[in-house]
């Protein structure tokens, strides 16, 4: 969390704004007269808005936030219509479940409405509303999604000056073999497991269960990522836990210092999300906590009792991506690790063409595409790394390929650094370097029995005018040394590359 890369302090301009957009959304609902319920309501649907939508352009986002409405009214209204029918409300539950994640399957805008929807069904159970109070949450989600709106798009339009890069599309498929149609069964299963027994061991704060087996499907692909997804919910969750003793539980709900302690919480949920789930989930919960003590509600047990549902979602989505459809680790390790070095080769090419006096090419979106592609390489090889992990072999390889995956994000980095510089010129070096990259990309990517790649002779060139030069020849030995790792069996021991 504290190490990680921030392109452009992109990640603290978002969760700064996340806190203002929130915060402004709260103050309105308030202003206007509506109750704490749909103050909650409110404040949590600004920041769905803010943290859901990643479409790749400003104008695709705002249609999907005008779209948010369209899924989350009808459900609020199902919701609440249902809260005194429990067998119907949980089969409707589910089914906004199933819906909400083959949604996915219609790319970031799909993604955003599933989850808006799913998490409007959710707030009903988790503040108790009834069909009376539909007035105004309807009127406190419309003011909530106006305020983020005006936020992200007037306030502190962040993505105007520098677009924002596609979030990476899901891995290919067929019928029940496409990701998102096996998820939509996965995630159906597990919150149904996480229904019946949370619902056993609560009938008032069942609902956590269920949130917990749904998120852990979010943005995971494969058998392992799931797994080691649900075990660092539920470590996030205990940490959160603690600190919900030692800080909302004294609190007694105080609306002040509670107030500024949710917006630290919602700036943390922010700035976290990216590289580390855990302490995502150690804010998620302390803001739980704190919301809990608003309402009136909190004690100690109440947090005990979070802890249980959070352990039996994760169960639930443990067994489900076993026994439902499962896809091993190994085949999503492969595909987003070659998307990745597809992506060095795009923005290498982009350089050599700004380098070469192209104004049009521009290498910093590949650059920005390539941090999220091995933040996705990070979560799929997440199972292998694991200090649980009894595959030492795999996790010697795996912690292998991340290391040298991150050098040649580091020296794409620097060749945007360089391309960007109005003085740098071309050099018919500089083109040469380019396609030796290029070459090492497509022998990785292609089918095994390609050409071996063997090092770079050439001495890495030490002039500050040559930087260019420089970056290329480090990407080039990365890739040179990656193919020890891709091309051997996962199982034998690891040769260390020369």
């Amino acid at each position: 969390m504290f190490v990680a890369p921030d392109p452009g302090l992109m990640r603290l301009r978002n969760s700064s704004r996340a806190v203002i957009g929130v915060g402004l959304a709260v103050a309105v609902a308030e202003l206007c007269g509506l109750s704490l319920t749909a103050s909650i309501t409110g404040g949590l649907a600004a920041l769905l808005a803010l943290f859901t939508v990643l479409d790749s352009t400003v104008r695709a986002q705002r249609l999907t936030t005008a779209l948010l409405p369209a899924a989350g009214f009808p459900v609020l209204a199902l919701a609440t219509a249902l809260h005194g029918l429990p067998l119907v409300r949980d089969v409707a539950f589910l089914a906004v479940v199933f819906a909400g994640v083959y949604a996915r399957r219609w790319g970031p805008r799909g993604h955003a409405l599933g989850i808006f929807g799913f998490m409007m069904f959710f707030v009903t159970q988790f503040l108790h509303a009834r069909p009376g109070q539909l007035p105004e949450l309807y009127a406190a989600v419309g003011l909530a999604l106006l305020s983020a709106g005006a936020a992200r798009f007037v306030l502190w339009p962040i993505e105007r000056r520098t677009p924002p890069p596609a979030a990476p599309p899901g891995l290919p498929g067929t019928g029940l073999a496409r990701p998102t149609t096996r998820q939509a069964f996965q995630a159906t299963a597990a919150c149904g497991f996480a229904l019946t027994i949370g619902q056993a061991l609560s009938d008032d704060r069942w609902y956590w269960a269920v949130g917990t087996a749904w998120w852990i499907f979010v943005n995971t692909t494969s058998r392992g990522e799931t797994l080691v997804r649900g075990f660092r919910r539920v470590l996030g969750t205990v940490v959160g836990i603690a600190a919900g003793l030692l800080i909302a539980v004294p609190l007694h709900g105080a609306p002040a210092p509670t107030a500024v302690l949710v917006a630290v919480c919602v700036f943390g949920i922010f700035y976290t999300a990216a590289p580390s789930y855990s302490w995502m989930m150690f804010f998620v919960t302390v803001m739980a906590g704190l919301l809990y003590g608003l309402l009136g509600v909190l004690h100690p047990g109440l947090l005990l009792l979070r802890f249980q549902e959070t352990a039996i979602g994760a169960l639930g989505a443990a067994l489900a991506v076993v026994i439902v459809l499962p896809v091993t680790t190994h085949a999503a390790n492969d595909a987003w690790i070659q998307r990745a070095l597809h992506c060095v080769r795009a923005c290498t090419a982009a350089t050599l063409d700004r380098l070469a006096g192209d104004p049009e090419a521009d290498p910093a979106p590949h650059a920005a595409e390539l941090e999220l592609l091995l933040g996705r390489v990070r979560m799929a090889l997440a199972p292998l790394v694991h200090p649980l992990s009894p595959l030492r072999a795999r996790k010697a390889r795996a912690r292998q390929v991340l290391g040298l995956l991150d050098d040649c994000a580091r020296e794409v980095r620097g060749l945007v650094a360089v391309a960007a510089d109005p003085q740098a010129s071309h050099d018919a070096r500089l083109a040469a370097a380019c396609w030796r990259v290029q070459s090492a990309v497509e022998a990785l990517t292609a089918p095994h029995g390609a050409p071996e790649l063997t090092a770079p002779a050439a001495p890495r060139p030490a002039a500050a005018a040559e930087s260019a030069l420089a970056h290329l020849h480090g990407l080039e030995h990365a890739l040179v040394a990656l193919a020890t790792p891709l091309r051997t069996d996962p199982r034998a021991p690891l040769i260390p590359a020369a």
